[in-house]
């Protein structure tokens, strides 16, 4: 069975500034077959970052869009004034999934409530904190 994990747009710019393919490191972790998803509403916050004004960012967040053709976007509703974080919050323990981040305030909080978390460790590798 797979693995669902969800991607959150940091993440998807590791290839851009690190040169790591993250779906194959991904897979290279503990876990047998890994299905990456995607929120809707951080595809949405990829579209609009495409159309930055930052030169830079604009670049990250077009492959990103790519990246994000290797996932399975899933609709999902905010609750309220919910922020990205908070919904891929609730969205991991809804699913009981993993998230991929390299957001430090988003892995803090993912933590303190037991979802385990992929992130870029030494600009190198992919590191799992926390079990599944």
């Amino acid at each position: 069975m797979a693995t669902k994990i969800i991607i959150d747009t940091n993440f998807l710019f590791i290839p851009s500034r690190f040169r790591l393919d993250i779906f194959e490191e991904l897979n290279k972790l503990q876990w047998q077959n890994v299905e990456p998803a995607l929120l809707s509403p951080t595809y949405q916050e990829l579209q609009k970052l495409a159309k930055s004004n930052s030169v830079k960012l604009s670049k990250q967040a077009r492959l990103g869009l790519k990246l994000a053709e290797k996932c399975q976007i899933v609709e999902v509703e905010r609750k309220g004034n919910e922020s990205n974080d908070d919904l891929i919050l609730r969205m991991a323990q809804e699913w009981k999934c993993p998230v991929a981040t390299n957001d430090k305030e988003l892995r803090k909080r993912l933590r303190s409530v037991s979802v385990p978390v992929v992130f870029l460790r030494q600009k190198s590798r992919l590191e799992v904190e926390g079990n599944v």
